[in-house]
């Protein structure tokens, strides 16, 4: 019985690993609508998020079925609910990728980002996406020290951020106050990106250890 419990926690953790994957796709996809100002790409991002809602609801099914049916112990019951808010997390990421890719839409057929910018955002974007897949990485290996490594990687996201703000006040701005919104709610969607992604990194140290270690970059450092 309790080898069989294992084996469902063990494809509950993969069904986690696919789901950042999907979430991953979608973050590349926004920005590559954002960059490129294609309408359709955007689309597709905003479409296919509904998919990434079935599996999280699919996933929160698993587990509290797992919950009121296996009667978990200490340590199985702190994977499940691990597991609740990892999936919480990687949703919101999803959701985060419509966000770019509704700014993209909306400013269709031109680009949202100014050019002189577009590298900054370019960056931004790359790192962010990176960090998701770094994200999918832990869940799939429970590495401790790579979920750390991803902690240290999300200041370069702020950074950037940063950066992205002195450009927009600067005195020689001159890509008006609609421009400069854009790039504010960009770098935010871009930087909270990472923190979730941090964030799960977390989930997955606390699965594995049973600690609330807090890694830099995440927010809420008394969720787990």
């Amino acid at each position: 019985m309790r080898e069989a419990f294992h084996d469902q926690l063990d494809r509950v953790f993969d069904d986690l690993a696919h789901m950042c994957g999907r979430v991953e796709t979608a973050v590349s996809l926004a920005t590559s609508s954002l960059l490129t100002a294609d309408a359709e790409i955007a689309e597709r991002v905003i479409s296919e998020d509904k998919a990434i809602d079935r599996i999280r609801e699919d996933l929160d099914e698993k587990a509290y079925s797992l919950l009121s049916l296996q009667a978990p112990v200490a340590g199985d019951l702190r994977i499940l609910i691990a597991t609740l808010r990892i999936v919480a997390d990687l949703e919101r990421m999803g959701d985060l990728s419509v966000h770019v890719a509704k700014i993209a839409r909306l400013r269709v057929p031109n680009v949202a980002v100014p050019a002189p910018v577009l590298p900054l955002v370019g960056r931004m974007a790359e790192a962010a996406e990176s960090m998701v897949a770094q994200a999918g990485n832990v869940i799939r290996t429970r590495d401790v020290q790579a979920a750390s490594n991803l902690a240290q990687d999300d200041a370069e996201i702020d950074d950037l951020r940063r950066e992205t703000f002195a450009q927009m006040l600067a005195e020689d701005w001159e890509h008006g106050v609609e421009a400069a919104v854009d790039l504010a709610l960009l770098g935010r969607y871009y930087e909270r990106i990472a923190d979730h992604a941090v964030t799960v990194a977390r989930g997955v140290v606390f699965v594995v250890t049973g600690e609330n270690q807090v890694l830099a970059g995440s927010p809420g450092s008394d969720r787990f």
